[in-house]
């Protein structure tokens, strides 16, 4: 019988590594892939020091030899400012705060490198993300569930990932604790064993998004008006896409009583400041809902949501909106709920689905 065979997207990181030796062990043919997403003058880097530079390409490249695995480097640029950065930008640019992971798993890892995979004549994709797969038997359909390291779990960002695409996936880490894949990683001799897990948007490793977008757009944005839910003007702001939703640190105001950004009025170029109160609401509106557990909803549901990637799930009903929307009202109200982010629904360790909120 054939050997299945596998393209490992590896990123130069710990976990894509243990990936493919996971894999190797399994019997399955493996070639090791690193997808080359920017120049370093497209996100006007002079440094190597970002997921994608050379040293990581080196350390992918160096784990796939020592597995005996061939390993490539596939050119994405162009898709990769099209579909993530330019996303990111226009996000931002509408008010919204983007979670450009999630864009890049949509249409890179999971569309771009999945044609690779068919072009090759393989059979799977396989990631170093901490979530699992499964197949419900009675309903024929493919389940993303959480990974059992609930402290990594990553199901969050996958939550665009269509029935052919959770076929001809596999997630080997889902089943293990961030601690196991490094000792694994020890074990093997790997170079990257130790190696930090990357914490920024890659396309902007020194964290100043407003900084990037304005070298990207070539365009600065102009100070305006921090004003209070009456319209009262508190003070000066420094560009509108320099705020999201519940920030308190960084508005430089001396304030009587601490404030966050409750909204902003992208049109008047103000942003909206209030009590820690006025920042929890019951409902929210969410629009391009990809659905996995369920083909559709047709009556409301009730599950969990997620509004951030690191925010805990809370209880809520689930019902159709008019022009595919949905909307979500939450038993108790929730804090900080932001346009642009990603509404994740979970029935247990189950994703039913998500969407974006607007």
């Amino acid at each position: 019988m054939n050997n299945k065979k596998a393209i490992i997207a590896m990123s130069g990181g710990v976990d894509s590594s243990v990936a493919a030796y996971l894999m190797k062990e399994k019997g399955y043919d493996c070639i090791g892939a690193t997808m080359k997403l920017y120049d370093n003058e497209d996100i006007h880097m002079e440094k190597e020091k970002t997921c994608c530079s050379l040293s990581d390409i080196d350390d992918a490249r160096n784990v796939a030899y020592s597995l005996g695995m061939e390993y490539y480097v596939f050119n994405f640029t162009d898709n990769f400012e099209q579909e993530v950065i330019d996303r990111f930008i226009n996000t931002y640019m509408c008010g919204g705060t983007p979670n450009p992971c999630i864009d890049c798993n949509r249409y890179i890892k999971f569309e771009k490198l999945m044609n690779r995979m068919y072009e090759l004549e393989y059979d799977f994709v396989v990631t170093g993300h901490y979530a699992r797969i499964e197949k419900d038997e009675a309903t024929g359909r493919y389940i993303l569930k959480k990974g059992k390291d609930e402290s990594k779990d990553q199901s969050y960002v996958l939550y665009n990932m269509t029935q052919e695409q959770l076929a001809h996936t596999l997630f080997p880490l889902g089943e293990y604790t961030k601690t196991k894949i490094r000792e694994i990683a020890e074990e093997q001799g790997f170079i990257n064993a130790r190696k930090k897990d990357s914490q920024d948007i890659c396309f902007v490793p020194d964290g100043d998004y407003a900084a990037f977008i304005e070298k990207h757009c070539n365009t600065t944005f102009p100070e305006g008006d921090f004003v209070d839910l009456e319209g009262n003007v508190l003070g000066k702001h420094k560009g509108i896409i320099r705020y999201t939703i519940g920030q308190r640190k960084g508005l430089g105001l001396s304030l009587k009583s601490p404030m966050y950004v409750y909204d902003k009025d992208i049109e008047n170029n103000k942003v909206i400041l209030s009590d820690n109160e006025h920042l929890f609401k019951t409902t929210l509106m969410a629009d391009n809902m990809n659905w996995i557990a369920v083909e559709d909803i047709t009556e409301p549901i009730r599950c969990k949501a997620k509004i951030r990637y690191k925010q805990k799930e809370a209880d809520c009903v689930v019902e159709k909106a008019e022009e595919g929307r949905v909307k979500i009202t939450f038993d108790e109200p929730v804090r900080g709920i932001t346009k642009g982010q990603a509404v994740v629904l979970y029935d247990g360790d189950i994703v039913v689905g998500g969407g974006r909120i607007i």
